[in-house]
Order: C-alpha cells, then structure tokens, then sequence
C-alpha cells in the first residue's frame, strides 16, 4: 500500500486517496503527551518549527507543482453541484463560501502544525493516531474510508443523471431484466468501470484523474459559453432563504473534501516553509472557481437549478456537450483510484495473501457491487452530496483537525485568542454535523416517499 502512495506523489498526482494507504492501525505510537515536543502556540516562524534533518531528508516536488497538486485535489464534482448551492440558500450564502473556504485553510494550517511535532506523521491518520492513540487513528481512517466510498458511489449517480439525460429513451437488457433510463446507465458504467478495478497498477488512470483543473476550467468556460449565447444570465434568484441554507453550506463543505491530502504535498515538498503560501494559493483560485461557478449557475438557470448543472444544458449545444463530456469522462477515470485504498485496507485487515488474486478479484467486484446497489437505491446526487458535506467532510475537515491539534499542543490548557478562534471553527464545525445531517436525511427520506 505504502508503494501506491509513494507511485502517486512521484508522478505528482494527487487524490484523496494518496494519504489512506497506510493501514487504519499499525504498530504506531504511544500516546500523546509523552510524545508532545514543547511548540509554542503562538509560534509563526516554520523554519524553527521544523526539524532540520527531517526538512532536507524529504521532498522533491516544487512550489508549482505543490500548487498543482494541490489544486486537483481541491477541484472535484462539488463544482457542478455548488449553483445548487447558492439557490438553495440564495445569494447571501455567498459569504458562507468564503466563511467555509477560510476555516478549512485554517485547519488545513493546523494539520500541518500537527505533522511538524514529529518526523513520525506523514498522514491523516498518522495525526489521529498522535493525538488520541489507535482510537484516533480508526475514528480519522474511518471518516475517510466512508467518505471515499459515498463520494465514489456518488460518481455512478452522476454518471446515471447525465447519461439519461443525454440519451432519455434508451433502455438496456441485463441478465435477462430490462431496464431504463438513470438505472440502466447506473448498471452499464459500473460495468464499464470492472476491469478498471481489477488493475494492480492504477499509474496511467492515474494521470487522466489528475486533470482536475483542466476539467474545472473547461466546464466553467463551457457553462459561460452557453448563458452568453444561448440562456442568457437574466435569472434574478433570492436574496436569502433560510431553510435552504443547511443544504447549501453541506454542499459547500463537500467542495473542500481535501484534507486527506495535505500530509502528503507538506511531506513532499522540497521547500516546507513554502506550504501555507502553497495552501492558501490553492484555496483562494478554488473558492475564485467554486464562486464563479455558483454565480454562473444561479444567473442562468435561477430558482429552476438542478442539483448537477450540467442537467440544465442544453444537449444540442457544442459548449454543452463540452461540459456533460468532461463531466462523464473523470468520475470513470476516478473510481478505481477512490475505492483502491478502501480495497486495500480491507485485504490488508483479513489478512489476504497478496497473491490470491481470486479472492482479491472478489472483493474488487463486490465493492463494485454494493456502490452500484447503492447508487441505485439512493439516486439523490445533490442530496447525498449534501449528506456527505454535513456529516462526513465537516468531521473531517474541519473538527477533527481543531481537536487533534489542541490535544497535539496542548493549547487547551490557556485561554488564548487562538483558543477562542479553534473553538468558534469547532461549534460551526458541530452545527453543520447536526443541522446539516438532519436536513440531508430528511430530503432523502422526502424524496423516498415521492419516488418509490
């Protein structure tokens, strides 16, 4: 597992999954406080932060390349769902982007703080696992492993939408059952998507999964092609609505579902005390992007918004086609790259041999299976994103992180402006668990009793 990771950041590729291939628990470290070297809170100098050898031993990848990275990690298929966003709450949840954006760059700068305690931390986890032992470590891997596989369920859905929307009449026979529409596309690229979980070496998906920025670019020039020409941008929309506001900040923390990979590009820098400029570059151009998408979205379409834009473009349109195509193309390339480290955790914990290939082969397909039986049952894009953005990236992103740097540092012990600032990010962070899950299951509930 450590060989996939290590594949993936030399050819300066970054996913989510590239810092969860180490196993949720390995022999790791006692706990905490015995391991605490003395930093101060208050400490804005990296360099004297970090140990010198541990700084010149590591890292290759460049300040660009960083950024790079950085930035594919960041833009994913939040991109198409965050005009959604904006209607659901109206225009005043604008500045909940911002607010979103800037606590997860703070966490993100909290994450590497943790890792500057110890040469020892090189992922998540390994941060988990520092500040609150083995415990630490499965709470952290598991938020992870979950999130994963929800988003990775979430691919097939999109690929369903989009694919019924593009072709509306189509219908297919498998194994003897007919079936249609949204469903029938769900079956067929999970189909399509097998062999690709088969594969030992993921390197060359790997590098079409890695054009997240050119995907992001091109569906927001595509989308603006089509309201310049065609939709035009008159729709007015609302100011502020507040029972939408729930699903709109869930979706939005979805979009920053990059935590999992901050480890790895500090780890493998050249030029560590590079990092935050790094972060912060990577976080300003994506919530540039995330907005400028939002208002696309929201003026052209307005209150008649889908939850994946791409379901509002007319099919008959070049630039439409533009957007739909390179919104099929990556969740494909991507599958086989989110579930591996789920797959190899599970082989890794059952204590499989790596060359029974039969039974590796087995568990492959039927992770497959049930994404696909899922992604069948609850085929709500918009409000399982929403789900995922509530429940599982505000843990992530943003409470997780606060918590394990104050038991890292210690900064609980002394009322602090820092102090006060962590614990403000930590109760929004709680809220949009609590409010935001609620409202999520409640739509998915609602859209059960429609539809079925």
């Amino acid at each position: 597992m450590e060989e996939y990771h290590d594949a993936l950041m030399n050819k300066n590729i970054a996913v989510v999954s590239s810092s969860l291939t180490t196993p949720l628990v390995d022999g790791g470290y006692q706990s905490h406080e015995e391991h605490i070297i003395p930093v101060s809170t208050k400490q804005t100098d990296e360099e004297s932060v970090l140990d010198d050898n541990y700084k010149e031993t590591l890292g290759t990848s460049s300040f660009f390349k960083t950024c790079f990275n950085g930035i594919n990690a960041l833009s994913g298929v939040g991109i198409l769902s965050v005009p959604y966003a904006l209607a659901s709450g109206g225009w005043l949840t604008l500045i909940l982007l911002f607010v979103i954006g800037a606590a997860t760059f703070y966490t993100g700068l909290l994450m590497r703080r943790c890792i500057d305690v110890s040469s020892k931390i090189r992922t998540y986890p390994d941060i988990g696992e520092y500040a609150f032992g083995k415990k630490g470590r499965m709470l952290v891997s598991s938020f992870m492993y979950l999130e994963l596989y929800v988003v990775a369920t979430g691919f097939l859905i999109l690929e369903g939408d989009n694919l019924s929307n593009l072709f509306p009449n189509m219908s297919f026979t498998l194994a003897g059952v007919r079936v249609y529409g949204q469903q029938g596309f769900v079956v067929l690229v999970g189909l399509i998507i097998l062999p690709s979980m088969w594969l030992t070496d993921l390197s060359k998906i790997s590098y079409v999964s890695a054009t997240g920025v050119l995907a992001s670019v091109l569906i927001i020039v595509s989308v603006f092609w089509v309201g310049a020409e065609d939709t035009g941008f008159r729709a007015k929309g609302k100011f502020f609505k507040l029972n939408g506001i729930p699903t709109g900040v869930s979706l939005y923390t979805f979009c920053y579902c990059a935590h999992p990979v901050f480890p790895t590009l500090y780890t493998s820098m050249k030029d560590k005390r590079q990092f935050s400029k790094v972060l912060l570059l990577c976080f300003v151009l994506c919530t540039i992007s995330y907005g400028t998408m939002a208002v696309l979205g929201y003026l052209m379409f307005g209150e008649n918004i889908k939850s994946q834009v791409t379901l509002n473009l007319p099919i008959d349109k070049l630039s439409s086609k533009v957007a739909i195509y390179t919104t099929l193309v990556t969740p494909i390339a991507k599958y086989a790259l989110m579930a591996t480290p789920i797959v190899n955790a599970i082989e890794s914990s059952s204590g499989i041999n790596y060359n029974n290939k039969s039974i590796r082969l087995l568990i492959r397909t039927l992770f497959l299976v049930s994404s696909v039986i899922v992604a069948l049952a609850i085929p709500f894009f918009g409000y399982l994103m929403s789900l995922v953005g509530a429940f599982l990236s505000a843990t992530a992103l943003i409470i997780i992180p606060c918590l394990c740097y104050l038991k890292i540092m210690g900064t609980y012990r002394s009322w602090g402006y820092e102090l006060v600032i962590i614990i403000g990010i930590i109760l929004m962070g709680i809220s949009v668990v609590i409010i935001g899950t609620y409202t999520s299951l409640e739509q998915i509930a609602s859209e059960f009793k429609l539809n079925f």
